[in-house]
């Protein structure tokens, strides 16, 4: 049996949202350096690249480890609460797009290819997020603490948005721009086209790279899987 591909054309294109379409990972550096200082410690430039594509659980651990802060049920709730606050105030303004990422959004719309949003973000801050990037452009959003936490690198974040869509996800494109993001969409069986931006993600099966967004549609979304 041939495997599926997405030669002729993605049955669905699944979206990261921080650092992928919008350029949000700078307010999170803003929101996770103050933390850090507020729990007492700092957090190095290398340790704050290691949580891009994290979710709030894991980041909120990490920060208490890193910061010599004795992790308790009670602590990481009451950091999450700072973060959270912290990057509801900063998405509450217009956010930055990454270049040729709205564009793109626009072009594989009039394509009539369904999308969906694939974030580790919280509801409640994605949310905020879509006040910039538009919910018309997503049949489906599937955010971090959605998916019973089996967040990124594991597969279930796209699994889900593919279930959603009842689209095979070995027919989908995923867009990435993280190595965690980047690792969950192939372990689900998803061609990744990664977009980097603040750290390195390294090649690998099933892995097209991009400069950038600008110019991204179906036609090119096909022949980047060709060229794979």
């Amino acid at each position: 049996m041939n495997r599926p591909s997405v030669v002729d054309g993605p049955a669905a294109v699944l979206w990261d949202m921080d650092g992928t379409l919008v350029d949000s990972e700078k307010l999170w550096d803003m929101a996770l350096y103050e933390t850090a200082a507020r729990l007492g410690g700092e957090l190095t430039a290398e340790q704050r690249f290691s949580l891009i594509g994290s979710n709030m659980d894991a980041t909120t651990r990490y920060l208490l480890a890193v910061t010599g802060n004795a992790e308790s049920a009670e602590a990481v709730a009451k950091v999450a609460g700072w973060i959270r606050e912290r990057t509801a105030a900063l998405f509450a303004d217009e956010l930055p797009w990454r270049p040729g990422a709205r564009e793109a959004l626009v072009a594989i719309r009039e394509a009539d290819i369904p999308c969906a949003l694939v974030t580790s973000t919280e509801r409640a801050l994605t949310e905020l997020a879509l006040n910039t990037i538009g919910r018309e452009f997503f049949t489906v959003t599937v955010c971090g603490d959605e998916v019973g936490g089996l967040n990124k690198p594991h597969p279930e974040p796209y699994l889900r948005a593919a279930r959603l869509l009842a689209a095979d996800p070995r027919q989908c494109v995923a867009v990435e721009d993280s190595p965690v993001g980047t690792e969950s969409a192939v372990a689900a069986g998803c061609t990744v086209l990664v977009v980097p931006n603040d750290v390195v993600v390294e090649p690998g099966v099933r892995r097209l790279f991009r400069a950038s967004l600008v110019g991204l549609d179906a036609p090119a979304l096909a022949e980047l899987a060709r060229a794979s």
